[in-house]
Protein backbone atom coordinates (compact mmCIF):
# COMPACT_ATOMS: atom_id res chain seq x y z
CA UNK A 1 0.00 0.00 0.00
CA UNK A 2 2.68 2.26 0.98
CA UNK A 3 4.59 1.69 -2.48
CA UNK A 4 1.59 2.43 -4.45
CA UNK A 5 1.09 5.91 -2.54
CA UNK A 6 4.12 6.36 -3.36
CA UNK A 7 4.55 5.94 -7.12
CA UNK A 8 1.43 8.37 -7.11
CA UNK A 9 3.62 10.40 -4.95
CA UNK A 10 6.03 10.57 -7.92
CA UNK A 11 3.78 10.53 -10.89
CA UNK A 12 1.53 13.32 -9.18
CA UNK A 13 4.72 15.60 -9.38
CA UNK A 14 5.42 15.02 -13.47
CA UNK A 15 1.95 15.57 -13.74
CA UNK A 16 1.68 18.76 -11.88
CA UNK A 17 4.93 20.07 -14.16
CA UNK A 18 2.93 19.49 -17.05
CA UNK A 19 4.27 16.13 -17.89
CA UNK A 20 8.41 16.29 -17.42
CA UNK A 21 9.71 17.56 -14.21
CA UNK A 22 12.45 19.70 -14.40
CA UNK A 23 15.51 18.50 -11.81
CA UNK A 24 18.05 21.23 -11.12
CA UNK A 25 21.79 21.72 -12.40
CA UNK A 26 25.53 21.47 -11.96
CA UNK A 27 25.74 22.01 -7.96
CA UNK A 28 29.18 21.72 -7.44
CA UNK A 29 29.93 24.64 -10.76
CA UNK A 30 27.46 27.47 -9.11
CA UNK A 31 29.17 26.83 -5.59
CA UNK A 32 32.17 27.09 -7.28
CA UNK A 33 30.94 30.52 -9.41
CA UNK A 34 30.47 31.66 -5.90
CA UNK A 35 33.82 31.25 -4.81
CA UNK A 36 33.90 28.08 -2.68
CA UNK A 37 36.84 26.21 -3.17
CA UNK A 38 35.93 22.24 -3.97
CA UNK A 39 38.96 20.44 -5.00
CA UNK A 40 38.87 18.12 -2.17
CA UNK A 41 37.65 14.04 -1.88
CA UNK A 42 34.34 15.35 -0.40
CA UNK A 43 33.73 17.75 -3.12
CA UNK A 44 30.38 20.18 -2.88
CA UNK A 45 29.44 18.50 0.15
CA UNK A 46 32.63 20.40 2.09
CA UNK A 47 30.25 23.02 1.95
CA UNK A 48 27.85 21.45 4.44
CA UNK A 49 30.78 21.74 6.97
CA UNK A 50 32.02 25.36 5.50
CA UNK A 51 28.96 27.52 4.87
CA UNK A 52 26.15 25.79 4.43
CA UNK A 53 24.18 29.50 3.89
CA UNK A 54 25.48 28.96 0.12
CA UNK A 55 24.02 25.73 -0.36
CA UNK A 56 20.75 26.79 0.25
CA UNK A 57 21.49 30.05 -1.79
CA UNK A 58 22.15 27.98 -4.66
CA UNK A 59 19.08 25.74 -4.54
CA UNK A 60 17.38 28.80 -3.94
CA UNK A 61 18.76 30.16 -7.26
CA UNK A 62 17.81 26.62 -9.07
CA UNK A 63 14.32 26.93 -7.77
CA UNK A 64 13.43 30.76 -8.68
CA UNK A 65 15.30 28.93 -12.58
CA UNK A 66 12.02 26.65 -12.68
CA UNK A 67 13.25 23.55 -11.49
CA UNK A 68 10.41 21.07 -9.48
CA UNK A 69 13.30 18.98 -7.63
CA UNK A 70 16.54 19.72 -6.22
CA UNK A 71 19.51 17.33 -5.31
CA UNK A 72 20.87 17.46 -2.36
CA UNK A 73 24.89 18.69 -1.84
CA UNK A 74 25.20 14.80 -0.48
CA UNK A 75 26.65 12.85 -3.74
CA UNK A 76 30.35 12.38 -2.00
CA UNK A 77 29.02 13.34 1.53
CA UNK A 78 29.76 9.62 2.94
CA UNK A 79 31.00 8.90 6.51
CA UNK A 80 34.00 7.52 5.41
CA UNK A 81 34.74 11.01 4.28
CA UNK A 82 33.56 12.91 7.21
CA UNK A 83 35.70 10.70 9.39
CA UNK A 84 38.69 11.17 7.38
CA UNK A 85 38.27 14.53 8.17
CA UNK A 86 38.19 14.14 11.76
CA UNK A 87 34.81 14.61 12.65
CA UNK A 88 33.01 12.29 14.49
CA UNK A 89 30.02 9.67 13.03
CA UNK A 90 27.61 11.94 14.98
CA UNK A 91 28.69 14.93 13.67
CA UNK A 92 28.56 13.29 10.08
CA UNK A 93 25.15 12.09 10.32
CA UNK A 94 23.94 15.31 11.20
CA UNK A 95 25.83 16.89 7.90
CA UNK A 96 23.59 14.17 6.06
CA UNK A 97 20.49 15.16 7.58
CA UNK A 98 21.31 19.39 7.14
CA UNK A 99 22.12 18.01 3.13
CA UNK A 100 18.16 17.68 3.16
CA UNK A 101 16.82 20.01 5.42
CA UNK A 102 18.32 22.79 2.96
CA UNK A 103 16.62 21.69 0.38
CA UNK A 104 13.82 18.85 1.08
CA UNK A 105 13.76 16.87 -2.02
CA UNK A 106 16.30 14.61 -3.39
CA UNK A 107 18.93 13.34 -1.87
CA UNK A 108 22.04 12.56 -4.24
CA UNK A 109 23.11 9.16 -2.88
CA UNK A 110 26.56 9.25 -4.82
CA UNK A 111 28.62 5.51 -6.08
CA UNK A 112 31.12 4.26 -4.00
CA UNK A 113 33.72 5.23 -7.05
CA UNK A 114 32.34 9.29 -5.84
CA UNK A 115 33.65 8.28 -1.96
CA UNK A 116 36.75 6.78 -3.40
CA UNK A 117 37.53 10.14 -5.51
CA UNK A 118 39.71 8.18 -8.01
CA UNK A 119 37.39 8.77 -10.60
CA UNK A 120 35.93 5.13 -11.06
CA UNK A 121 32.76 6.27 -10.91
CA UNK A 122 33.85 6.59 -14.83
CA UNK A 123 34.96 3.42 -14.75
CA UNK A 124 33.17 0.91 -12.75
CA UNK A 125 36.27 -0.87 -11.86
CA UNK A 126 36.12 -1.08 -8.11
CA UNK A 127 39.00 -3.72 -7.81
CA UNK A 128 38.76 -7.75 -6.94
CA UNK A 129 38.15 -6.84 -3.02
CA UNK A 130 34.81 -4.90 -3.46
CA UNK A 131 31.36 -7.14 -3.83
CA UNK A 132 28.52 -6.70 -3.44
CA UNK A 133 28.27 -6.71 0.33
CA UNK A 134 30.63 -4.51 0.87
CA UNK A 135 28.68 -1.89 -1.34
CA UNK A 136 25.35 -2.70 0.74
CA UNK A 137 27.49 -2.05 3.96
CA UNK A 138 29.14 1.11 2.24
CA UNK A 139 25.98 2.62 1.29
CA UNK A 140 23.59 1.35 4.20
CA UNK A 141 23.97 3.86 6.99
CA UNK A 142 24.16 6.90 4.86
CA UNK A 143 20.82 5.63 3.44
CA UNK A 144 19.07 5.40 6.89
CA UNK A 145 20.41 9.25 7.75
CA UNK A 146 19.38 10.19 4.53
CA UNK A 147 15.89 8.47 4.80
CA UNK A 148 15.34 9.56 8.37
CA UNK A 149 15.59 13.15 7.29
CA UNK A 150 12.45 13.17 5.18
CA UNK A 151 13.53 13.82 1.86
CA UNK A 152 10.47 13.38 -0.93
CA UNK A 153 12.37 11.72 -3.33
CA UNK A 154 16.30 9.23 -3.40
CA UNK A 155 18.86 9.86 -6.16
CA UNK A 156 20.88 6.90 -6.63
CA UNK A 157 23.30 8.82 -8.76
CA UNK A 158 26.21 7.68 -11.12
CA UNK A 159 26.21 4.37 -11.45
CA UNK A 160 28.71 3.12 -12.88
CA UNK A 161 28.09 -1.32 -12.91
CA UNK A 162 25.17 -3.97 -12.24
CA UNK A 163 26.98 -4.40 -9.48
CA UNK A 164 26.11 -1.32 -7.63
CA UNK A 165 22.99 -1.22 -8.80
CA UNK A 166 22.14 -4.41 -7.47
CA UNK A 167 23.80 -3.34 -4.23
CA UNK A 168 20.75 -0.50 -4.65
CA UNK A 169 18.10 -2.35 -4.83
CA UNK A 170 18.96 -4.91 -2.37
CA UNK A 171 19.45 -2.47 0.08
CA UNK A 172 16.13 -0.73 -0.57
CA UNK A 173 14.01 -3.48 -0.09
CA UNK A 174 15.94 -4.66 3.20
CA UNK A 175 15.66 -1.45 4.76
CA UNK A 176 11.76 -1.74 3.53
CA UNK A 177 12.15 2.02 1.41
CA UNK A 178 8.76 3.45 0.43
CA UNK A 179 10.25 6.78 -0.70
CA UNK A 180 10.50 6.58 -4.20
CA UNK A 181 13.76 6.38 -5.56
CA UNK A 182 15.65 6.58 -8.86
CA UNK A 183 18.90 5.09 -10.12
CA UNK A 184 20.94 6.68 -13.06
CA UNK A 185 24.06 5.19 -14.82
CA UNK A 186 26.48 7.66 -16.61
CA UNK A 187 27.65 6.12 -19.87
CA UNK A 188 31.65 6.61 -21.51
CA UNK A 189 30.66 5.40 -25.02
CA UNK A 190 27.21 6.29 -25.36
CA UNK A 191 26.11 2.51 -25.74
CA UNK A 192 26.90 1.01 -22.13
CA UNK A 193 27.39 1.60 -18.42
CA UNK A 194 30.95 2.75 -17.91
CA UNK A 195 32.22 -1.06 -16.50
CA UNK A 196 31.60 -1.83 -20.12
CA UNK A 197 28.37 -4.02 -18.98
CA UNK A 198 25.42 -3.49 -21.11
CA UNK A 199 22.44 -1.47 -20.09
CA UNK A 200 20.27 -5.00 -20.22
CA UNK A 201 22.45 -6.28 -17.69
CA UNK A 202 22.37 -3.28 -15.36
CA UNK A 203 18.89 -3.03 -15.24
CA UNK A 204 18.24 -6.87 -14.51
CA UNK A 205 18.00 -6.28 -10.83
CA UNK A 206 15.80 -2.75 -10.83
CA UNK A 207 13.23 -4.25 -13.66
CA UNK A 208 12.23 -6.55 -10.79
CA UNK A 209 12.36 -3.65 -8.23
CA UNK A 210 8.91 -1.82 -7.04
CA UNK A 211 10.43 0.16 -5.21
CA UNK A 212 13.00 1.98 -7.86
CA UNK A 213 10.12 4.29 -10.08
CA UNK A 214 12.62 6.11 -12.51
CA UNK A 215 15.80 4.84 -14.22
CA UNK A 216 18.11 7.05 -16.21
CA UNK A 217 21.69 8.41 -16.89
CA UNK A 218 23.36 11.75 -15.31
CA UNK A 219 26.79 13.16 -15.59
CA UNK A 220 26.79 11.70 -19.47
CA UNK A 221 28.07 13.95 -22.68
CA UNK A 222 24.43 15.40 -23.93
CA UNK A 223 25.05 14.37 -27.53
CA UNK A 224 24.49 10.53 -25.98
CA UNK A 225 21.16 11.13 -24.54
CA UNK A 226 18.82 10.71 -27.31
CA UNK A 227 19.74 7.15 -28.21
CA UNK A 228 20.44 6.30 -24.73
CA UNK A 229 16.56 7.23 -24.17
CA UNK A 230 15.76 5.00 -26.77
CA UNK A 231 17.75 2.11 -25.41
CA UNK A 232 15.99 2.34 -22.01
CA UNK A 233 12.43 2.70 -23.40
CA UNK A 234 13.40 -1.00 -25.32
CA UNK A 235 14.36 -1.90 -21.84
CA UNK A 236 11.93 -0.92 -19.22
CA UNK A 237 8.74 0.32 -18.28
CA UNK A 238 10.04 2.69 -15.32
CA UNK A 239 9.73 6.79 -16.00
CA UNK A 240 12.57 7.82 -17.40
CA UNK A 241 15.12 10.81 -15.94
CA UNK A 242 18.37 12.29 -17.97
CA UNK A 243 20.47 14.62 -16.63
CA UNK A 244 23.54 15.11 -18.85
CA UNK A 245 26.73 17.48 -18.33
CA UNK A 246 27.45 19.95 -20.36
CA UNK A 247 29.62 17.75 -22.97
CA UNK A 248 32.70 18.64 -20.80
CA UNK A 249 35.37 15.75 -19.82
CA UNK A 250 36.09 15.21 -15.97
CA UNK A 251 39.62 13.82 -15.68
CA UNK A 252 38.81 12.38 -12.74
CA UNK A 253 42.31 11.94 -11.42
CA UNK A 254 44.04 15.34 -12.83
CA UNK A 255 41.02 16.53 -11.28
CA UNK A 256 39.80 19.22 -13.69
CA UNK A 257 37.91 19.19 -16.94
CA UNK A 258 39.11 19.05 -20.07
CA UNK A 259 38.55 21.17 -23.09
CA UNK A 260 35.80 19.75 -25.13
CA UNK A 261 32.98 20.52 -27.04
CA UNK A 262 29.78 21.21 -24.92
CA UNK A 263 25.84 22.02 -25.56
CA UNK A 264 25.18 25.89 -24.18
CA UNK A 265 21.70 26.65 -23.40
CA UNK A 266 20.25 27.51 -26.57
CA UNK A 267 21.20 23.67 -26.97
CA UNK A 268 19.78 22.56 -23.76
CA UNK A 269 16.47 24.40 -24.67
CA UNK A 270 16.54 22.57 -28.37
CA UNK A 271 17.34 18.73 -27.20
CA UNK A 272 15.03 19.27 -23.66
CA UNK A 273 12.23 18.88 -26.14
CA UNK A 274 13.07 16.25 -27.86
CA UNK A 275 14.20 14.03 -24.57
CA UNK A 276 11.15 14.51 -23.64
CA UNK A 277 9.55 13.40 -26.88
CA UNK A 278 11.48 10.41 -26.89
CA UNK A 279 10.18 9.55 -23.28
CA UNK A 280 11.92 10.89 -20.46
CA UNK A 281 9.90 12.41 -17.89
CA UNK A 282 12.53 13.96 -16.01
CA UNK A 283 14.73 16.02 -17.26
CA UNK A 284 17.79 18.63 -16.06
CA UNK A 285 21.27 19.07 -15.97
CA UNK A 286 24.49 17.78 -14.13
CA UNK A 287 28.54 19.20 -13.97
CA UNK A 288 28.71 22.24 -15.43
CA UNK A 289 25.44 22.97 -16.38
CA UNK A 290 23.77 26.28 -13.80
CA UNK A 291 20.39 27.93 -13.12
CA UNK A 292 20.52 29.64 -16.78
CA UNK A 293 20.66 26.12 -18.15
CA UNK A 294 17.76 24.64 -15.86
CA UNK A 295 15.88 28.09 -16.71
CA UNK A 296 16.36 27.29 -20.86
CA UNK A 297 15.09 23.63 -20.00
CA UNK A 298 11.98 24.81 -18.15
CA UNK A 299 11.17 27.52 -20.23
CA UNK A 300 10.85 24.94 -23.17
CA UNK A 301 9.03 22.25 -21.00
CA UNK A 302 7.20 23.77 -19.58
CA UNK A 303 6.12 26.86 -21.88
CA UNK A 304 6.42 25.44 -24.88
CA UNK A 305 4.74 28.31 -26.94
CA UNK A 306 6.83 30.89 -25.71
CA UNK A 307 10.26 29.62 -27.50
Amino acid sequence: MGIQKERTLLEDLIKKAGGCAVIDGGFATQLEKHGATINDPLWSALCLIKDPDLIKRVHLEYLEAGADILVTSSYQATLPGFLSRGLSAEEGELLLKKSVTLAVEAPSIGSYGAYLADGSEYSGCYGPDVNLEKLKDFHRRRLQVLVKAGPDLLAFETIPNKLEAQACVELLEEENINIPSWICFSSVDGENAPSGESFQQCLEAINKSDRVKAVGINCAPPHFIESLICKLKELTEKLIAVYPNSGEVWDGRAKRWLPSTCFDDDKFELFATRWHDLGASLIGGCCRTTPSTIQAISKVLKNPEQS
